[in-house]
């Protein structure tokens, strides 16, 4: 086929594609707080989570995380999001549990923990909340899945929350309105490669 025939052939499907595209635009017409849940094995979950942190920051909105599990203070997203305008950033965890081996001290952390989160899904002016590594505190029974679901169910009703973690429940992805499982197919840590600044930290 000829040039000419291939640009005529796409301008056609390019055309018919974007009609399909604007109706499904133009049908959603309704407004809330979204509920994300990233999970999967796959690497970027609470990277594609702070990306989202920096779009709102940039549309000017309140934006509030909350790490657990993690400990480490001089990860380069901290450096950057907890000196920006509007960004309130708590990292509330003692490290990985094969790290602290002491689970009464994991739950009294994640208790602790929570207690801020909780704050920050109660603060109307609060519009973005990022929970990051929730889905391990739920998974092993270090807070009830049942008070953590009510607490998200009666947030701002314009109040977007992101959770992310391995193994989301089945509680968690019922209650989401987007739900992202990133699949893990290769990664350089298995090549002995250790976790680089900038793309890790």
């Amino acid at each position: 086929m000829s040039n000419e025939g291939l640009n005529a052939r796409h301008e056609r499907r390019m055309a018919r594609k974007k009609e399909v595209v604007d109706a499904a635009i133009s049908a959603a017409d309704k407004k809330k707080g979204l509920l994300l849940v990233l999970t999967g094995n796959g690497k970027g979950k609470s990277s594609s989570a702070f990306g989202m942190a920096a779009r709102a920051l940039g549309h000017g909105m309140k934006v509030g995380v909350a790490q657990f599990i993690k400990a480490r203070t001089d990860t380069g997203e901290e450096a950057f999001f907890s000196s920006q305008p509007g960004m309130s950033w708590f990292v509330l965890g003692d490290g990985f549990t094969w790290d602290t081996q002491d689970r009464q001290a994991d739950i009294a952390t994640s208790r602790r923990g929570w207690e801020v989160a909780k704050k920050m899904l109660l603060d109307a002016e609060m519009k973005l909340v990022i929970l990051d590594e929730l889905t391990y505190l739920l998974n092993y029974n270090y807070l009830e899945t049942e008070e953590v679901v009510e607490a998200l169910k009666g947030r701002p009703a314009d109040q977007h929350v992101v959770i992310t973690g391995r193994a989301a429940s089945a509680q968690l992805v019922e209650l989401a309105d987007t739900v992202t499982e990133m699949g893990d197919v290769k990664h350089a840590y298995r090549d002995g490669i250790m976790a680089q600044p900038g793309v890790d930290l």
